[in-house]
């Protein structure tokens, strides 16, 4: 059964490759949704896939790339948009 979360990472999360890392991660895990850089500093994600596709992506946000350094992540769930592929939002 699909699931949509919605998904906010903080800390040392942007320009350190976070969103190119997730687009990596999700799409090696067949999510389809977006990750975006949010003023705040944060990183949005919003992603659809099974239970264990989507805690799988959790777990990776709470580590992220090499250089970043997250302090919190969060997530709600929310209802399914059908996105149709994984992609970086400007």
């Amino acid at each position: 059964m699909l699931k949509h979360y919605n998904i906010k990472a903080t800390g040392k999360v942007q320009g350190v490759w976070y969103r190119q890392s997730t687009l990596q991660k999700a799409t090696e895990l067949n999510l389809k949704g977006f990750v975006k850089n949010v003023p705040d500093g944060s990183v949005y994600i919003e992603a659809e896939g099974t239970e264990d596709q989507l805690q799988n992506l959790l777990d990776w946000c709470k580590e992220g790339p090499q250089f970043a350094m997250v302090q919190d992540v969060s997530f709600k769930e929310d209802k399914i948009k059908s996105f149709t592929d994984f992609e970086i939002l400007y």
